[in-house]
């Protein structure tokens, strides 16, 4: 039987994620206590979007949320706790943000929190958080016309990753005499189990209560999954096992993992760990 297995909210973009029990379900992606999946992203002086691909250290940059604030810690920094609560839209400061092909308006978090980033990762940076007043499509190439918005994510606003996918890779890996990998390297929102493996591929839709998720499009991967999460140090990439079987010829031939998701219907639907899904394939 199909169920739920692990739901994980990342706040700030390519920082560590916060595993739940329960969420959210909205058509901007993973939510809970008001919070949705990417809100914050860490931008380089020039507003533009930083991720571990280049900076990996940032794995190391762990949430909690509070009552009214998202802790962060990272080695050898004294915690910084970031207001929960949004910004007036019409006062707050604001900085025009660079992620992708997407310019997005954003609030521009104050000069501590810029300096506490920037000791953390390395670089000069700050920390920007999506915009009350802004929004960004996804592209509706893959979504058939269907119009679907995210935040800070790369492209979609849910990723949702099969337990049996992994563990198709860690004997692929074992075999080669390789160490098995957690299933946080590929940094999903949503974990199915009782699947076959793969089969989140060929999934027409995913029925949570009155939730329809519809995959749209298999995510591509760049380095990041050679990344310890729990030390931010690169390691030996999946990559090259990957290559040999998960090349996707649709999307020129790039090693994919994971389905990236839309919400059809059920906007609001809370979720939780260990509920049942219905797997419609396409087929």
């Amino acid at each position: 039987m199909p169920i739920l297995a692990a739901l994980t909210l990342y706040p700030i973009k390519s920082c560590a994620g916060i595993a739940l029990q329960e969420a959210t379900l909205t058509t901007a992606g993973l939510m809970t206590e008001q919070i949705y999946d990417r809100e914050w992203m860490v931008v380089d002086t020039d507003g533009v979007v930083m991720t571990q691909r280049e900076h990996p250290r940032m794995a190391l940059i762990t949430p909690t949320l509070k009552a009214s604030t998202l802790e962060l810690r990272a080695p050898g920094m004294l915690r910084l706790e970031i207001p929960l609560g949004l910004p007036d839209p019409d006062l707050a400061p604001t900085l025009s943000t660079q992620i992708w092909d997407h310019t997005i308006l954003a609030y521009d978090c104050d000069e501590l929190t810029a300096e506490w980033f920037t000791k953390a990762i390395g670089v000069p940076c700050r920390l920007a958080r999506f915009h009350a007043n802004a929004t960004r499509a996804v592209s509706e190439t893959w979504t058939k016309g269907v119009p679907a918005t995210t935040l800070f994510s790369d492209g979609y606003p849910i990723l949702v990753v099969g337990e049996s996918s992994l563990d198709d890779l860690n004997d692929k890996l074992r075999g080669a005499g390789r160490a098995a990998i957690p299933m946080n390297r590929f940094r999903p929102n949503l974990v199915i189990g009782g699947i076959e493996a793969f089969e989140e591929d060929y999934a027409e839709s995913f029925q949570m209560g009155d939730a329809l998720l519809k995959p749209v499009k298999p995510c591509p991967r760049c380095p990041m999954p050679s990344i310890d999460q729990a030390t931010g140090v690169y390691g030996p990439d999946p990559l090259d096992i990957m290559q040999g079987y998960r090349a996707k010829p649709e999307l020129d031939g790039a090693v994919c993992f994971g389905m990236n998701s839309i919400l059809i219907t059920g906007d609001g639907q809370r979720v939780r760990v260990g509920q049942e899904i219905v797997v419609t394939l396409a087929f």
